[in-house]
């Protein structure tokens, strides 16, 4: 058997493998994607059973396809835990692909969860609404600027068809009256498309019996929902709400020793799309529940309204919080 320790970059990759029935050692750097996909589907002519190990990344998408074509087996580990277990001052590609062997070699690798490749596919729908709302918003907010300066501020109603008209009636100079006519175009050609999307959440929600069960607590929607269960995923990884909130990055950060104990603003080391919309939802739910609100509040007075819509978030996103949802 082959085991391949991998240190992985954009533009090539760093390998170094161990053939456990020979005990030899090879070290290779392979060029992305031909080299690389050229020397995997060798291994794979030869009837070679492999284990490949690498650190989470975000752009391997190809490599993850490849190996699940051949029939290799892949580990994929966390990339913080390995920089722990590195001891040498020294960092090179070449240590890092022997740190990652290494870790195989002696059962020590800090593998992590990964979701299916259909996970994988929605979330890209839950991002590609997302970013479009926010360039929506980011063209609505622009246009407000336009009124406002021609002296009409009548915020929400400015898209309705009646502001519409006052706004495409303002006499503007050349270039303004270009720029109100592309942002009005694009926010035309935006909507239908974000409302396609909407539609496409909906349904995969009607899907899962998870995400319904989710829509039942006030203050969450489909979109907060679904995403909710494609992030978390299986929740028996965790053993407790607050873990869920620590994966999330919505606990704070600490540093304390001693009898001193420092507590920072939150990590942010989790999904920023789920974190976004949880805190949302959190304030949705303050809005319904009376309990929920005077705790807001209270928190308002106390520590100020930021902190208290991420607190909010973070007590909505531990599955005990919810009434019914576990």
């Amino acid at each position: 058997m082959l085991i391949i320790g991998c240190d992985y970059h954009p533009a090539f990759q760093q390998i170094a493998l161990v053939d456990t029935d020979t005990g030899e050692l090879q070290e290779r750097r392979l060029q992305h994607r031909e080299e690389a996909e050229r020397f995997y589907r060798d291994l794979a002519a030869e009837r070679m059973k492999v284990r490949v190990g690498m650190e989470a990344s975000g752009h391997a998408r190809w490599f993850e396809r490849l190996l699940s074509e051949l029939q290799f087996e892949l580990w994929i580990g966390d990339a913080a835990e390995i920089r722990t277990k590195r001891v040498r001052k020294q960092k090179t590609d070449r240590q890092d692909a022997q740190l990652i062997l290494k870790l195989m070699l002696e059962d020590r690798f800090p593998e992590i969860w990964v979701p299916s490749w259909e996970n994988r596919d929605l979330r890209q729908l839950l991002w590609h609404r997302h970013r479009l709302v926010q360039a929506r918003t980011r063209m609505m907010n622009q246009l407000q600027a336009v009124a406002l300066n021609e002296g009409l501020r009548c915020k929400k109603k400015l898209f309705r068809e009646a502001g519409r008209e006052q706004l495409e009636g303002f006499r503007l100079a050349p270039w303004a009256s270009r720029r109100r006519h592309d942002l009005l175009e694009l926010l035309d050609r935006l909507t239908p498309t974000i409302a396609e999307l909407t539609q496409a959440i909906e349904q995969e929600v009607e899907k899962c019996p998870a995400a319904r069960r989710l829509r039942t607590h006030p203050g969450v929607g489909p979109l907060t929902a679904l995403a909710f269960v494609l992030i978390i995923g299986k929740a028996d990884r965790f053993q407790c709400g607050k873990q869920i909130a620590s994966y999330l990055g919505l606990v704070p950060l600490e540093k304390s020793s001693g009898d001193q104990r420092r507590l920072g603003h939150i990590t942010k080391q989790g999904s920023t799309l789920l974190r976004f919309l949880l805190v949302e939802a959190g304030q949705v739910t303050a809005r319904s529940l009376p309990e929920w609100r005077s705790q807001y509040y209270h928190l308002t007075m106390w520590r100020g309204r930021k902190i208290a819509k991420v607190a909010i978030g973070s007590y909505a996103g531990k599955p005990e919080n919810r009434d019914g949802v576990n």
